[in-house]
């Protein structure tokens, strides 16, 4: 059997995957088994921060995998506490909790935030408002939290203590934010439900109401943090501190990491037995890290923008497209023709490419080349255009 045959029978047929099997990569190209190569434009859903093999990267990962792959969080390690300090150093946050993945960074924030709300209040105060077309993750808590009807299926019971509304709608926020409301947690940019930006007037209106109401407010940093949206995490777009924030996919730049970040009125929340994880912080994965964040400065968030100004630049406008949305390199683009049929076209002609909900999505490594970005635009101008 080939490597698709020995898939469908043996792993758990939770996604559907394209048919195409991806061996190697290098930057921004990836390569399949029968050699073509491939643009990529998706960079393991906004994972690859750096793109495929990237050379120092490799270097960071593998000098700690010859120092040490593991300990339990019973020990100190360097790469950790060089990571946290790195984080709270550059986002004005003050303690860091570390997992492996997205989700469990938002459980960690849930969970923070009712505790907080629980320390200072006590009972019946743990309602947390997120918003309609949200994704916070699939674990049976985060999908409660998730704003998306479609995914409230099969696994009931979820958790209790979560109400969705309309993103700009504040009449709904505040009839919603009642004494048994702890915390407001969204995405300032809606990934995965279509690439939607939150107004900068609905984010102050949040930020004020959470503050007259002493409700935390909690940004779900997973796919814009770590330099995606051209500065270091989304909300300093908007000018505020969160008071919890969540981050993972591109922060170890391909290894699984997680982080939960609190403020200064949240920082000691989590005490010795409320929270932990065996993996949480591993010294592999946080070297990554490391790198990673080294390198995102300000010329090369300057020319995440830039890029990301190019891509929405070129595509909007064109016949084929109703709309383009997005903030640095993530992008969205509303077509007036069949989605899937566009992903195909793009994947034949050499262009890897995502959805989000009804629209194509764009997540380029962040240091993706002019030349070769410029070569994929035009291929997608030219699907688009058929």
């Amino acid at each position: 059997m080939n490597i698709q045959e020995i898939d469908r029978q043996y792993i758990a047929g939770t996604y559907r995957r394209v048919p195409l099997t991806i061996t190697q990569g290098h930057g921004s190209w990836l390569t399949s088994e029968n050699g073509q190569a491939y643009i990529d434009l998706g960079s393991g859903i906004a994972v690859n921060t750096f793109g495929a093999s990237d050379p120092g990267w490799i270097e960071a990962v593998t000098a700690q995998l010859g120092k040490l792959q593991h300990t339990s969080n019973y020990y100190y390690t360097e790469p950790m506490a060089r990571l946290a300090e790195m984080l709270c150093e550059r986002t004005g946050m003050s303690s860091v909790f570390f997992s492996n993945s997205g989700a469990e960074a938002n459980e960690c924030a849930i969970k923070g935030a009712r505790k907080y709300s629980f320390d200072r209040y006590g009972k019946g105060r743990s309602k947390i408002i997120t918003l309609q077309n949200s994704f916070h993750g699939r674990t049976v808590t985060t999908l409660a939290a998730t704003g998306q009807d479609s995914l409230h299926q099969f696994f009931d019971p979820f958790t209790e203590g979560f109400v969705h509304v309309p993103a700009g709608d504040r009449e709904a926020l505040e009839a919603s934010a009642d004494e048994s409301c702890c915390a407001v947690m969204l995405e300032l940019i809606q990934g995965e439900g279509g690439v939607r930006v939150l107004e900068p007037s609905y984010v102050n209106f949040v930020r004020e109401l959470a503050e007259k109401r002493d409700l935390l407010v909690i940004v779900d940093e997973v796919q814009t943090g770590n330099g995606r949206t051209g500065k270091l995490y989304a909300h300093m777009h908007y000018g505020f501190v969160p008071d919890i924030m969540s981050t993972a996919k591109g922060l170890a730049g391909g290894l699984p990491l997680g982080a939960t970040l609190f403020h200064e009125k949240t920082r000691d929340v989590l005490t010795a037995g409320t929270h932990g994880s065996t993996f949480g912080g591993n010294p592999v994965c946080a070297a990554a890290a490391v790198y990673i964040l080294s390198h995102l400065d300000e010329a090369l968030l300057s020319q995440v923008a830039e890029k990301g100004a190019f891509i929405r630049r070129e595509l909007e406008g064109l016949r084929g497209v109703e709309e383009v949305t997005g903030m640095g390199l993530m992008t969205g683009v509303k077509l007036k023709k069949d989605l899937n049929e566009t992903v195909a076209r793009c994947r034949d002609k050499g262009v890897l490419v995502l959805t989000a909900h009804d629209r194509l999505r764009l997540l380029p490594p962040l240091n993706i080349p002019f030349p070769v970005l410029e070569q994929a635009v035009a291929i997608i101008k030219e699907v688009i255009e058929e």
